[in-house]
């Protein structure tokens, strides 16, 4: 049975029902119907109502052991009949169970929240009622984890000794004590989002495949689903691309869009927020985001853990919100603990004011930079001091975007009077707005500068004044290789000439000149290394803040007034983070020279940030191509990493989107601003940078006037209403999916085929060969399949069998719910660095046995055929970046049981246990050369096939087939974590949990 969706219908379907962010009066509560937390430990009474009958026996021998001494216990073939004889016992046992009322171990400090005019906000959960003068002390972040874990102690899930943990940290922490944390609500976006509910749909068959209820398979937080990350630029510099590019959109993604609108019907607690409405980061930060969460009367801390790397963005509004992999969040989904490291905090104290002229996008790259410098991987950095008062909440969303880049689990900001000011500019209610602060300060989470501040405990301190800060930009390939904005030039030409690295690319001095001239529709242009054809505003890392992006905006006005223009071979687009933005730039009147400059919006996505930045025009990548040119982009994106932004701009430099528009105006990032021009004005003289760039004074003043409350409410109720497009489409009515098998898009994954209800065990690993020798750096980039579907690679064959058309292969992310385009595309970057090819560099790797160079998937399919385990080598940092749960399953399709690297990105470690894989880290001072490994030898793990027998990072042998032995540390970092490689990944063991109930 099929529905059709009428726009009305299609609105309920989608969202639920109109959001109540503006209506006080209606709570999100009855919307989503989150799980209830008015009496955590009454999960501890479900939890046994539903024990299987040997369960329940247990706990009735612990509970009355005069009738059960006579049980046998080891027995399975007695006991049987003797748990029918007691039966009737256990009845009666789960019946007085239902009608117990256990005390919540912290009911005496559950207390009411008074309204200054009579009544209540609600009841919470008291931190100073706990009369514990270590509270005081603790970092604002890590009250949060405190809160969390009272509200749902319940002695089973979360016990007193996690609490104690917590209270305790700054003696715990350093001891990488193991907690559970339970986030309040989970965030997807579509790229992610996807193989998350085809894994659900795949998880209520292999429930049902059990003979289990596979209704259980349900989301029991709410879920929020924002699709921004299928948009490509196609169409650019044209007052129609928003549409063009909207229709080509969902023209490639039908099947994808539809699947999504079926789950968001399919499933509880699950809201789609339909393409076309934003970023997903923006979104939370301006919408989703609700600081202070109002459940049945009971408030708490929102906290959200998202599929996306770039969720710590809400971190700048006070909610604790970081990236997990889609594994984990499909488990939190069904309400599983998080198994978390109780995190060190870095204390970041910010002094002064930034200069002049100097933008958020310049802090964050400095930023960023020193914080990579002090090491914070796995920690959270809280920020605090004097100089808070002088950065928006815009300006706190910019760095804490960016805490994947500098390595934090979170980048925080404790919510003060600056974020009270932004929940309102953003159409919060007065009302919502007055709980939230009342109920932070009643429970001290709140900082209130105005008042003398208590003295907070950090794991390690760093101190900045904003007055150092300089305009800057980051590349050519990492984020976090600063070039401060003086230095431009002469980089570049260090770079042109340094050898192949970072910040290298070979180029021969005789070479560094070339001039590539070609014909751009009839007209005469030119390219030279560091030529600019790719110029993008984009990212909610930026166009969440009004500041860079109204100040963007001038610089392209008084560029238009000075008689400047960008070439128009540059393509040129600007990409908003959420409907909010057109509606200001309107206002302000500057949207039009935006457009004069090429600048004309394309979309509301991610664009070009994720490598949707669409092909450029024939004629540039063929002057590119044919004369080996050196193209660069610049972005003001927060990644950009080789192969990501596009395959033929090798050079890719992160800038605020002022200077995203300079760059585009210079036409090349060989240029010293201070000294040369940009080019020529209408009255014949030269501009200088100094004559465009807009002082601080002028972009305050525009954003005063033309940043309104009004915008976000009119733009973020206008989304709950989706577009025609989205509205026109039909979705089947069941909750089980049926799958196509021809489909190319939705595919049901093999991780259940042939589960059984018992755990496989743990394993080691017996004489497998090394798949690919890696250097530092590998980033989920290099490994997740990301950007275009290249022609001649096996993903290409596999879609040309099938009968797709290489115009319609679409991106990798967009199949990201397909497991065998996805296994294809692992391994797939087209500058992957692999040892074992001598300094090649592609997607290819040798076939050991025979010296054959293949494609990385046709080396695994040959070993998986033949029985051949495999392993990775890497080295330091390991699964950096984004594109987080298909770099740890793809290797799992592919055949890979370890990895051994010097580190590890903590997300990306975390998934590949999600997965099976088996992280180990070589001891300190060594990794494969110094070990003499040149990845040709055979590997064998000693791991125990016992689970008992595994410790969280205890030692491991390592021996090779030519006589090599070498001593590595198992990652599995908790309890939890070996559990999960016992069952054979953590979606399994959720299975069988779920069997058991």
């Amino acid at each position: 049975m099929y529905i059709s969706s009428s726009a009305s219908a299609s609105a309920s379907a989608i969202l639920r029902a109109s959001r109540a962010r503006f209506s006080p009066s209606v709570s999100r509560t009855s919307l989503l119907s989150p799980p209830k937390f008015t009496s955590p430990s009454l999960t501890n009474i479900n939890q046994l109502r539903s024990l299987s009958f040997s369960t329940a026996v247990r706990s009735l021998r612990r509970s009355y052991p005069r009738w059960s001494h006579g049980l046998d216990w080891r027995s399975p073939s007695t006991l049987r009949h003797q748990i029918r004889s007691v039966a009737p016992v256990v009845e009666r046992f789960q019946r007085k169970i239902a009608t117990m009322a256990p005390e919540h171990p912290f009911k005496g400090i559950f207390t009411s929240l008074p309204k200054p005019g009579g009544g209540e906000f609600g009841k919470f959960y008291s931190l100073p009622a706990l009369n514990d003068p270590r509270i005081d002390k603790l970092p604002y972040s890590i009250r949060i984890l405190l809160e969390s874990a009272i509200r749902n102690c319940d002695n089973f899930q979360v016990t007193k000794d996690d609490v104690e943990k917590i209270i305790d940290w700054e003696n715990t922490s350093p001891r990488q004590v193991e907690i559970p944390f339970k986030p309040a609500r989970v965030l997807l976006q579509d790229f992610t989002g996807v193989p998350a509910v085809v894994d659900l749909a795949s998880m209520r068959d292999a429930m049902g495949q059990l003979g289990g209820d596979s209704n259980k398979i349900n989301p029991l937080v709410p879920v929020d689903l924002v699709i921004d990350h299928s948009v490509q630029v196609d169409v650019a510099r044209s007052e129609n691309a928003v549409q063009a590019n909207m229709e080509l959109e969902f023209k490639r993604n039908k099947e994808r869009f539809a699947f999504l609108k079926w789950g968001s019907t399919a499933f509880q607690n699950m809201l789609v927020v339909p393409p076309g409405s934003g970023i997903v980061h923006q979104v939370n930060l301006e919408y989703l985001g609700r600081v202070v969460f109002n459940t049945d009367g009971v408030l708490y801390p929102d906290s959200v853990v998202g599929t996306d790397s770039h969720t710590t963005m809400i971190d700048g509004l006070g909610v604790a919100g970081w990236g997990v992999g889609g594994i984990e969040a499909e488990a939190t989904m069904l309400g599983q603990p998080m198994s978390m490291v109780l995190p060190g905090v870095v204390g970041f104290k910010l002094n002064g004011k930034l200069r002049n002229g100097v933008t958020a996008t310049d802090l964050v790259l400095t930023v960023t930079q020193m914080l990579r410098k002090h090491g914070v991987v796995g920690k959270f950095v809280e920020f605090y001091g004097d100089g808070m008062g002088e950065l928006s909440l815009a300006d706190r969303a910019t760095i804490a975007n960016m805490s994947p880049e500098y390595g934090a689990t979170m980048g925080f900001f404790p919510v003060d009077h600056v974020t009270l000011h932004y929940l309102k500019l953003t159409g919060r209610s007065d009302e919502t707005v007055a709980r939230i602060e009342a109920y932070l300060r009643a429970n001290n989470m709140f900082v209130d500068y105005d008042e003398p501040q208590a003295e907070r405990v950090y794991s390690s301190y760093l101190q900045l004044d904003l007055a150092d800060v300089e305009p800057c930009v980051s590349g050519p390939k990492r984020p976090h290789d600063r070039v401060p904005l003086r230095e431009m030039k002469a980089d570049w030409h260090s770079c042109l000439s340094n050898k192949v690295g970072f910040k290298g690319f070979a180029v021969p001095k005789e070479a560094q000149d070339k001039v590539a001239k070609f014909s751009f529709h009839g007209l005469p242009a030119e390219l030279k290394h560091g030529s600019v054809v790719i110029a993008a505003i984009t990212s909610c890392t930026n166009t969440s803040n009004p500041s860079v992006m109204l100040g963007a905006a001038l610089v392209a006005k008084k560029a238009c007034e000075l008689g400047l223009k960008v070439k128009p071979w540059i393509k040129t687009s600007l990409a908003p983070g959420s409907g909010v933005v057109t509606k200001y730039l309107q206002k302000s009147g500057l949207q039009k020279y935006f457009n004069e400059q090429g600048f004309h919006i394309v979309g509301y996505g991610c664009t070009t940030c994720i490598g949707n930045s669409g092909d450029l025009d024939e004629s540039v990548a063929s002057a590119i191509s044919e004369n080996d040119i050196l193209a660069a982009a610049v972005l003001s994106g927060n990644r950009n990493f080789e192969g990501r932004v596009h395959p033929l701009t090798r050079a890719n430099y992160l800038a605020s989107p002022p200077l995203v528009v300079a760059y585009a105006l210079a036409g090349t990032v060989d240029i010293d601003f201070d000294k040369e021009p940009i080019g020529t004005g209408k009255d014949g003289k030269n501009v200088y940078f100094k004559d465009i760039w807009p002082t601080t004074e002028e972009v305050a003043e525009v954003v005063q006037s033309s940043v309104l409350p009004d915008m976000f409410k009119s733009t973020y109720e206008a989304i709950t209403k989706g577009n025609p497009m989205w509205n026109e489409l039909t979705v089947p009515a069941a909750t089980s999916y049926a799958w196509d098998p021809n489909s190319t898009y939705i595919h049901d994954p093999p991780y259940f085929k042939n589960m059984t209800l018992n755990p496989p065990g743990a394993h080691g690993v017996k004489d497998a060969y090394c798949l690919l020798n890696f250097g530092d750096s590998i980033t989920t980039d290099h490994i997740s399949p990301a950007g275009s579907i290249q022609k001649d690679s096996p993903t290409a064959k596999y879609l040309l069998e099938r009968g797709v058309d290489p115009k319609d292969f679409n991106s990798y992310g967009s199949r990201r719910g397909n497991d065998e385009v996805m296994a294809r595309g692992t391994f797939a970057n087209i500058r992957l660095v692999n040892k074992l090819l001598n300094g090649e560099v592609g997607p290819k790797t040798v076939h050991i046995p025979t010296g054959e160079k293949l494609s990385v998937f046709d080396a695994a399919m040959r070993y998986k055929s033949a029985g051949y385990d495999t392993i990775v080598l890497a080295g330091a940092e390991y699964g950096s970046g984004s594109s987080r749960d298909w770099a740890a399953k793809g290797p799992m399709l592919l055949g890979v049981k370890a990895v051994i690297a010097k580190s590890f990105e903590r997300i990306h470690r975390s998934n590949l246990v999600g997965m099976g894989i088996i992280p180990l880290c070589f001891k300190a001072g060594q990794d494969a050369d110094t070990l003499g490994l040149t990845g040709h030898e055979r590997y064998s793990i000693d791991l125990p096939s016992n689970i008992g027998e595994i410790r969280p990072g205890q030692d491991v042998s390592v021996t090779t087939d030519n006589g090599k032995s070498f001593m590595c540390t198992v990652r599995f970092d908790t309890e939890v974590e070996l559990a999960y490689f016992n069952h054979g990944g953590i979606l399994p063991y959720v299975i069988r949990n779920l069997m058991k109930r």
